[in-house]
């Protein structure tokens, strides 16, 4: 409880220290300087070397004053800072990396921090990589080197063939280091190259959705099996996000999002096409799917058809895409100047910038004329970039 108490003192303390308003900070130091004034002091010592020496921001330079609030010497911090700094860690990648692990600043440099980084050293890796991956999780710096880093760090080398790779993969997922590389993602790697998928395709699944690929091996293979089933051909480039999307559900939410589908009007065919040409579908709020695929029918220029040949068509905005680019298209054919509307894949695909091009400026005086209070915000937005 008194160290409970400590910490919320020093963290009010500091949180008026951070704002001009320094008579606050006075007033807590002596109000506080009783047993704890050695601690508040060493605090407050701490907070002005982070934030008026090395220019971290109040916030961290708060958290860290409070944690470490008992050293008395702030040298030590000062050390490692600058110890970081001649190794190539930029002060954002510092206060990233004490945001996450304020005791950084007290831990011993043989120990922690030189062999890890002689090891990526001699492993070939630039000082870029090297701050690069550390700064993303500091926590790489507190697990054993022999039993964890080395071996996985030759793994990830070995899977994804380069440093470069590598430096990239953990950099986006520096939580590797607390998994089993070994008994995790290395066996779904295998699994996934059994089944004939390309490395490069592996390693970008990797890179978008690494927790995919750090499931269970019996969950991940599962997944697997489930996408086949489903109708995902191996040989396509569809077969990884299949097996993404399955990765992220329990047979039991499968099973609820595929009852919400055909609630929606889907029948069983229907479905399995919409998870073969677009497996995000099944990860979808069955709400958007419905209100999106109404508004897509409303008009009867689309019908089912369309949407079973472009099922990414369901992820697209009403209010962003469709409706002001349907508002368009129905003043031009009403007025005659087109006589027919862009395929449903088109209208999906195609970006503001050349719907624009195509549809607004040419007509832009016939619009404006026929456009009302109703018409859309961007529609109007269109429109006005034509004057």
């Amino acid at each position: 409880m008194i160290s409970i108490l400590r910490r919320k003192i020093t963290c009010c303390l500091f949180a008026d220290y951070a704002s001009p308003h320094c008579i606050a900070r006075s007033f807590c130091l002596r109000l506080f300087s009783t047993s704890n004034e050695g601690a508040c002091v060493s605090s407050a010592a701490i907070f002005d070397l982070l934030q008026q020496k090395h220019h971290f921001s109040a916030e961290v330079a708060t958290k860290a004053a409070s944690v470490l609030n008992r050293v008395k010497d702030t040298e030590k911090c000062n050390s490692m800072l600058s110890y970081l700094q001649q190794r190539g860690f930029s002060n954002t990648q510092m206060e990233k990396m004490v945001k996450v692990w304020p005791e950084l600043l007290l831990a011993r440099f043989s120990n922690s921090i030189e062999p890890k980084i002689k090891v990526f050293q001699d492993m070939g890796f630039s000082s870029k990589d090297i701050t690069k991956i550390i700064s993303a999780n500091p926590s790489i710096l507190k697990v054993n080197l022999n039993s964890r880093v080395i071996p996985l760090l030759s793994m990830l080398k070995g899977s994804l063939g380069n440093n470069e790779a590598v430096a990239k993969f953990v950099s986006r997922s520096g939580w590797f280091v607390t998994v089993d590389f070994k008994r995790t993602m290395l066996p779904n790697i295998e699994l996934l190259k059994s089944y004939g998928v390309p490395m490069e395709r592996i390693i970008k699944l990797m890179y978008t959705f690494p927790r995919c690929m750090m499931l269970n091996p019996e969950s991940f293979r599962k997944s697997v099996e489930k996408a086949e089933e489903m109708g995902a051909n191996r040989s396509s480039r569809m077969f990884i996000h299949a097996v993404q999307a399955l990765c992220q559900m329990s047979d039991n939410v499968l099973e609820l999002k595929l009852k919400a589908l055909r609630n929606c009007g889907f029948t069983e065919s229907d479905i399995l096409v919409l998870f073969q040409k677009s497996p995000s579908v099944v990860v979808m709020s069955a709400d958007n799917i419905r209100t999106t695929k109404d508004f897509i029918l409303s008009n009867g220029k689309y019908g089912m058809p369309c949407i079973l040949n472009n099922p990414a068509a369901l992820s697209c905005s009403i209010e962003q895409r469709y409706k002001p680019r349907f508002q368009t298209l129905e003043i031009l054919e009403n007025r005659s100047l087109i006589k027919y509307w862009p395929t449903l894949a088109s209208l999906c695909q195609m970006s503001d910038e050349k719907f624009f091009e195509r549809f607004i400026c040419p007509y832009s005086s016939e619009l404006k004329n026929a456009c009302t209070a109703d018409s859309s915000l961007k529609l109007k937005h269109w429109l006005k970039n034509c004057q």
